[in-house]
């Protein structure tokens, strides 16, 4: 591992994937340095304090516990002595037109519940899990550590057992319809789909591994914010001597051959041995290399399907509001429609879906005494039209629905707003189309059908992140770090 050292890896982004690859490199031995455009650290999952408020600016939802548990341990520490997680109860409620369901933190309530809504469901959902467990466990142990560069990665005994288990070619659709009928029921477990993926019926059955985790392991949260776990591993970065370069936005690569030799930024050069971009992979294409060193092209990337983008409002409340859980997705319209207007007809949504955040509920640190923090996300398709009036006519649309719900106006109570949308997307993170969650976990999306994280044109450059292996979300991302930064140091330690 000695051969290792002062072999100098540039990391492009400091988003959770470019963190998680930082940590396993300079663990190795390496030295690192991570570039960041924007001043503050954690790409998507930043925050920003203002007016006694502190907003986490992305991810709110804390699952799959177990990844960053399991991270930690590889270099011998504890998550729990950097972040106080909690875990909440309700895990989360979902606003009908007519009811609210709240998911109980113990699953044996859960089964109580799902079988008042529809006899025979609770025994279903029982079934319905160890199913989604096994996809979990499986997954966890024979599939997303795998680099995906090539099928023959796949073509392994133990791998196509497991791919038999997975129910891989299977829509997630057709399974869940197979365990339940009732409408409340099918939105309740297809919800992370919407949001996080593609249509149901064009998603792999795999994916109810998300439910097992959800509905099973539950739903966690760190005091402070979800920011707390940026922090948590920037702190470990720092501790195996990770640099970090914020407000440096890269701005080309310089090549001799295959190699990139050095990058150029706002602040000058860097030369470099390695490369591992944790940003928006179609901008790094696109506008760091030159047209011959390219390995997709823009039809390629056009012809992607896309998990939403979304339009976000970050408000500041001077009184506590009644009825708000601290994750609450309101599903009082319909569902189908508007997945149908991200993913099939991309529009601007008729009657949306959305999902407010009040982490006050659970955390009094990030707000002023007596006063509400709130996130709102609506889910949208990509590369939308994006206008103040747009957000404006939608705030208001979603202001009324709220309203309607909590049984009064806080229009006037509303001390701080800011909103965040498409063009914001764009413009801080180079995302693609203004995504915000990557690409979408459809079949034709999956593992080898990927974008590769190694280049096959330069020779040093290796991507991690939401549009390459394992996928969107903070977990895959975590895991995508760590895979990449591995097959980095493996290939380093074939060559030498």
């Amino acid at each position: 591992m000695y051969m290792l050292n002062n072999k100098k890896v540039c990391v492009i982004g400091s988003g959770v994937s470019g963190l998680c690859s930082a940590i396993e490199l300079a663990d190795k031995g390496m030295e690192v340095h991570v570039f960041e455009k924007n001043k503050e650290i954690g790409g998507r999952a930043r925050k920003f304090s203002v007016e006694g408020f502190t907003f986490d600016m992305g991810p709110s939802w804390y699952w799959m516990p177990d990844v960053f548990e399991n991270f930690f341990k590889r270099y011998d520490k504890n998550l729990h002595d950097y972040v106080n997680l909690v875990k909440l109860d309700p895990g989360f409620q979902i606003i009908y037109n007519n009811e609210t369901i709240q998911i109980p933190e113990k699953f044996e309530e859960l089964v109580l519940l799902f079988e008042k809504i529809e006899k025979g469901a609770g025994g279903q959902l029982i079934k319905f899990i160890e199913e989604a467990e096994i996809k979990y466990m499986t997954s966890m142990k024979d599939l997303v550590f795998n680099p995906s560069l090539s099928i023959k990665e796949f073509i392994r005994l133990d791998v196509i057992k497991a791919t038999f288990k997975l129910n891989l070619f299977s829509s997630f659709k057709t399974h869940v319809n197979k365990f339940f009928k009732h409408p409340k029921l099918l939105s309740i477990m297809e919800f992370p789909i919407l949001f996080l993926g593609a249509l149901p019926k064009n998603t792999p059955a795999l994916y109810s591994l998300m439910n097992y985790s959800g509905l099973k392991q539950g739903t966690f949260y760190p005091i402070g914010g979800f920011s707390k776990i940026i922090e948590a591993f920037y702190d470990l970065a720092i501790e195996k001597g990770v640099t970090f370069h914020s407000d440096t936005a890269v701005t080309k690569f310089h090549l001799t051959g295959k190699q990139i030799d050095y990058i150029e930024t706002n602040k000058g050069r860097f030369f470099v041995d390695k490369v591992l971009s944790s940003a928006d992979y179609n901008h790094t294409e696109q506008a760091l290399l030159p047209i011959i060193h390219r390995t997709y092209s823009e039809k390629y990337w056009d012809s992607r399907v896309f998990a939403p983008s979304s339009l976000i409002f970050y408000l500041g409340i001077n009184k506590r509001i009644e009825n708000l859980e601290h994750h609450n997705l309101f599903f009082d319209e319909d569902i189908q429609k508007h997945a149908m207007e991200i993913y099939e007809d991309p529009k601007w949504p008729t009657k949306p879906l959305f999902y407010v955040c009040c982490p006050t509920k659970t955390d009094k640190t990030i707000a002023p005494d007596g006063m509400e923090n709130v996130f709102i996300l609506m889910p949208i398709a990509t590369d939308l039209s994006d206008t103040e009036e747009l957000r404006e006519k939608y705030f208001k649309i979603i202001l009324q629905r709220l309203q309607k719900y909590i049984g009064e106006d806080i229009s006037p109570n509303i001390i701080y707003k800011r909103s965040y949308c498409v063009a914001d997307f764009k413009s801080d993170y180079n995302a693609f189309k203004g995504n915000a969650y990557g690409l979408a976990n459809t079949l034709k999306q999956t593992a080898f059908l990927k974008p590769k994280i190694k280049h096959k044109k330069v020779e040093n450059l290796y991507y991690t992140g939401q549009l390459t292996v394992p996928g969107p979300g903070v977990p895959p991302s975590i895991i995508s770090g760590q895979l990449v930064a591995n097959q980095l140091i493996k290939d380093y330690e074939t060559v030498i």
